[in-house]
């Protein structure tokens, strides 16, 4: 599994970056095209997307590949 994906408020914009990294690899104007960017480099690289609202906490989060809890039934 890979590096998380965040989605992070950043001014008047949103960032994509990997867990870790201190500078986002993408910038955009919504966090709509952010949250689509940061699915696409979650389903590839088979890891978690969290999405920060504006006050920074997370606030949804998706598993994209394994899941190491799947539901049950």
């Amino acid at each position: 599994m890979g590096k998380n994906i965040h989605v992070v408020p950043m001014d008047d914009r949103w960032g994509v970056k990997a867990e870790g990294e201190s500078e986002p690899s993408q910038v955009v104007g919504t966090q709509e095209e952010a949250f689509e960017i940061g699915r696409e480099l979650a389903k590839q690289e088979r890891a978690e997307l969290l999405i920060h609202g504006e006050d920074g906490q997370i606030r949804e989060r998706n598993t994209y590949g394994k899941d190491p809890f799947p539901p049950r039934g």
